[in-house]
């Protein structure tokens, strides 16, 4: 199929079918497109839309997210999970704001210089809101790719990635870029799904080669297979008489960097005694919660709480940037980790 029926057929099914009224499309300034396609790596369009839509009443434009605390921004995307993203995101405003007028650059070499932006997503953002010609290349549209070529191969491998590129530019017309974009990430998102793909409706379904094969459900080539390893930690939960618990700020980065969590001792060391050696506190154990897994994309997290009641809080120097006495009833702008906030909730219900 040519570059030009492609995008014709493509095109046309969006004209009657594609998306055109998400949050992001509405005034879909480069800021906007921007920090919609960083919250959809490896996230839905459902789950985002609510936390686009508060993402950006808070933070409108480049300047009020680069003058921001991380803080704010990490209790904003809390939940969304991966926060390497929204600690890139507020590195990028910052840069933009210092170096680039608050502005974001015209080049596509520019913006993948950006912290936490790559060629697909630097592509989208100059596509989507300039009509700058530039392939994209997410999940949706590997799969598209993938399936309508047969392209064998876990596109995670250099040879299939290039592959896959090559595709994307020789489909990406020089006429409606942008709708073209949004086109193919809703093909993949509607039709052409991990799961159950919709072929029979599909404008792409008379030459797609995998369809042909009767191999559709073997496209994309998955990851291959592995056992996730599992982790373990204790998570102290210790309040004080004021029905407060203690939160410490992680190292910035790494797993769930700059985000709030509760203290964490390993092994098998005596709770009183760590305590009393790493933070300088008096507890009595209340009682030890069953195991909370929570899991990651490469290891499952078993999380043991245990609940402790501090007998000395004063002495403990918490109202630092590293700790917390931290009120459950009356929660602030702090960013948490799911597993975090589901045990703060647990807590305070127990109360």
């Amino acid at each position: 199929m040519s570059p030009e029926v492609f995008a014709g057929k493509v095109l046309q099914w969006f004209d009657g079918h594609g998306r055109k009224d998400l949050p992001w499309q509405r005034n879909p300034t480069p800021y906007r497109v921007w920090v919609s396609e960083i919250m959809l790596q490896q996230t839905q369009v459902s789950t985002v839309i609510g936390y686009f839509e508060r993402f950006v009443t808070r933070f409108p434009d480049v300047q009020s997210l680069a003058d921001g605390s991380l803080d704010e921004v990490l209790h904003l995307w809390s939940g969304l999970g991966y926060y390497a993203r929204a600690r890139n995101l507020h590195a990028t405003a910052r840069t933009l704001r210092d170096q680039h007028g608050g502005r974001f650059p015209d080049s596509l070499e520019a913006l993948c210089a950006l912290p936490g932006v790559g060629r697909s997503t630097a592509g989208a953002v100059l596509a989507l809101s300039r009509g700058q010609r530039h392939p994209i290349l997410d999940g949706n549209v590997k799969r598209v790719l993938a399936r309508f070529h047969a392209v064998e191969g876990w596109s995670g491998r250099s040879a299939v990635l290039a592959r896959l590129w090559e595709l994307a530019e020789h489909y990406t017309p020089h006429e409606r870029v942008a709708d073209y974009t949004q086109a193919m990430m809703d093909l993949g998102a509607t039709l052409c799904t991990r799961g159950r793909p919709a072929c029979e409706r599909c404008p792409l379904a008379s030459r797609c080669e995998a369809r042909r094969q009767d191999r559709v459900a073997e496209f994309p080539t998955p990851r291959p297979r592995r056992d996730l390893p599992v982790r373990a930690t204790r998570m102290v939960l210790a309040c004080n008489a004021d029905g407060e618990v203690l939160l410490q700020r992680r190292p910035p980065t790494g797993l769930w960097g700059g985000l709030w969590s509760f203290p964490e001792l390993d092994g098998d060391a005596d709770i009183a005694d760590w305590c009393w050696r790493r933070l300088g506190l008096e507890i009595d154990p209340v009682e030890t919660w069953p195991v909370l897994r929570h899991t990651f994309s490469h290891f499952h997290l078993d999380i043991t709480p245990v609940v402790v009641q501090v007998q000395n809080p004063a002495l403990c120097v918490l109202e630092t940037a590293e700790g917390v006495w931290y009120n459950t009833r009356v929660p602030d702008a702090r960013g948490l980790a799911a597993p975090v906030q589901r045990l703060l909730e647990s807590l305070n219900n127990k109360r």
